[in-house]
């Protein structure tokens, strides 16, 4: 049974009810915030619960009394009268192992819960489907220390019973990435004859080099905290880099340029480009952020499209494109668009496609250079594609993220099936994207086609195997259509600003204070499987990092 810590006390100003009780314990008894205690209950049953707060109270009536017990504020005696002084803990109840939920009688025991019996009470004991997550510690930092490997229902996460991963938290401390990564990792190790995965590199060369192990002198303990998840220890296998193709550095790349000819001399990066006859249909992509509440900048892009337009139908390279734009901002044969919208049409593209040779007329070297939507609908299971667009302007990062997102879609929904060269689609492709409020903000126009894109993966992707993993520094700035269609949510570090916003409403003062005081490597997890909010803990990167 164990060693009694305290008793329920049930009072008129704070009853025990169906989902919460109080104990009382001795004021030296260490407890923390997440703890599961046990209560004895009816029939022999218990009753679990976590801890959320804990109070220190003595029997002084005021401040004043404390203040005059100690010679009316003399701080360097010690008072004559020890006052009577205990803790009380508010717990709430998660988990009853015979189904009472009754409210907890006072007077009953308290007791801390052994390691099996935390499984059980959290809904971590008969998981399927197992996917390592983390660990938790419980009772830290005491004697009682209990280490706990924590495993998801990867159907929760990846589907059928849900899907799609938000993690949010501020830069740099939250490691928002780290966590993503390590997931990736664990469904890689877990699941990988399934699923495939496609990556963006969004900040310098952080996820250029997955492939090799972490330098990090303590690699071996670093592995090793792998090892007891049940995970392989070794970094990121069959990964492929894509970068920007530029004409005069190679690439568009932070990705130092030794490295860039060790990948392509090892055949695992490749230049991507855009071909005006292939790609022209994607150019809605870069008027995401544009206001168009005509649509005229739809319609202009239609008519692009079209193989049969006067205008363009002939075109098959960017410069007469945009040289057939201009001639359409002076005096537009086409009534129904005025020579207005043309301009503002021919502002955008010649800003993003003029004089950027990723907007080219040609693949010249296969082996080294590619068209993005041609690789990705090759993807294969087992597969990571790092898509690199960390060096691009913000717009060229949206019409890549597009793009990308537009080809999977058109995978998923059959459209290439014609093409011989296309068979054993994965039945789920996990796309990753941090800074997630760039593209699906609940501020972005109604109009944004990469919105649209989103929106359609939040909602239909889990039926289709598109499984989103997105990550921002706020929550509150996502559109909640997206955040509302997320199974999982990993929280980290924030400030006490965004705790005061709807989207932490539900947790208790307590664990939103917990939140502005994370440290790295630590994250509270929310998923349907799992009867609370958990703290976990995940290991460092395994894959190189970049310290500059």
């Amino acid at each position: 049974m164990g060693e009694i810590i305290g008793r329920v006390a049930a009072t008129e100003k704070y009853p025990a009810t169906m989902d919460k009780f109080y104990f009382w314990t001795n004021s030296d008894f260490r407890l923390n915030a997440f703890d599961v205690v046990k209560v004895q209950h009816l029939e022999g049953s218990f009753s679990f619960g976590t801890v959320e707060n804990i109070f220190h109270i003595t029997d002084a009536k005021s401040f004043l009394t404390n203040y005059i017990s100690s010679d009316f504020g003399d701080a360097e005696i010690n008072p004559p009268t020890l006052r009577i002084g205990m803790n009380y803990v508010e717990v709430a109840v998660c988990y009853n192992d015979k189904n009472i939920y009754t409210p907890a009688k006072n007077d009953a025991p308290v007791y801390l819960a052994a390691a099996e019996e935390i499984k059980q009470a959290l809904g971590l004991d008969k998981i399927q489907n197992p996917l390592p997550c983390g660990f938790m510690k419980m009772y830290a930092g005491t004697p009682n220390e209990i280490f706990l490997p924590v495993n998801l229902n990867s159907q929760f996460l990846l589907g059928p019973e849900g899907a799609h991963l938000n993690i949010s938290g501020i830069s740099g401390l939250a490691a928002k990435t780290s966590y993503a990564m390590f997931l990736i990792k664990s469904i890689l190790d877990s699941c990988a004859e399934s699923t495939a995965f496609i990556i963006f590199n969004v900040k310098s060369k952080d996820l250029m080099a997955i492939h090799n192990p972490n330098a990090d002198e303590n690699f071996s303990d670093i592995a090793a905290d792998y090892k007891k998840l049940g995970l392989s220890g070794k970094p990121f296998k069959n990964v492929r880099y894509y970068a920007p193709f530029n004409e005069n550095k190679g690439v568009t790349t932070y990705l130092p340029e030794n490295m860039v000819q060790e990948y392509l001399r090892e055949k695992i990066l490749k230049k991507f480009k855009y071909i005006y006859e292939e790609d022209r249909e994607s150019l809605e992509m870069l008027f995401a952020d544009i206001d168009d509440s005509t649509q005229t900048m739809d319609s202009i892009i239609s008519k692009v499209a079209d193989p049969s337009d006067k205008n363009f139908g002939g075109i098959k390279t960017w410069n007469d494109f945009l040289a057939t734009v201009q001639s359409l901002t002076g005096k537009s044969s086409d009534k129904s668009i005025s020579v207005l919208s043309w301009r503002k049409f021919n502002r955008v593209v010649s800003k993003e496609i003029k004089n950027d040779t990723m907007f080219a007329n040609r693949v010249v070297n296969s082996k080294s250079e590619c068209r993005l939507e041609e690789e990705l609908k090759n993807i294969s299971a087992g597969s990571v594609s790092v898509v690199d667009i960390a060096k691009l302007s913000t717009n060229k990062q949206a019409f890549v993220f597009g793009d990308v997102l537009k080809t999977i879609y058109k995978l998923k929904l059959g459209e290439y099936d014609t093409d011989e060269k296309i068979f054993n689609v994965p039945s789920k492709i996990v796309i990753f994207v941090d800074e997630l409020n760039k593209y699906g903000s609940k501020d972005a126009s109604k109009n944004s086609p990469i919105l649209r894109q989103i929106l359609d993966v939040a909602e239909r992707g889990r039926s289709l195997g598109i499984i989103l993993f997105g990550a921002e520094q706020f929550l509150s700035n996502i559109h909640p259509r997206i955040s509302g269609n997320c199974a999982t949510f990993a929280f980290g570090r924030t400030n006490v600003i965004e705790t005061t916003t709807r989207d932490y409403s539900a947790f208790p003062a307590t664990y939103r204070n917990i939140l502005t005081r994370l440290e790295q490597g630590e994250y509270l997890v929310q998923n349907p499987i799992f009867r609370s909010l958990l703290k976990i803990y995940f290991p460092k990167p395994i894959y190189q990092q970049f310290k500059d």
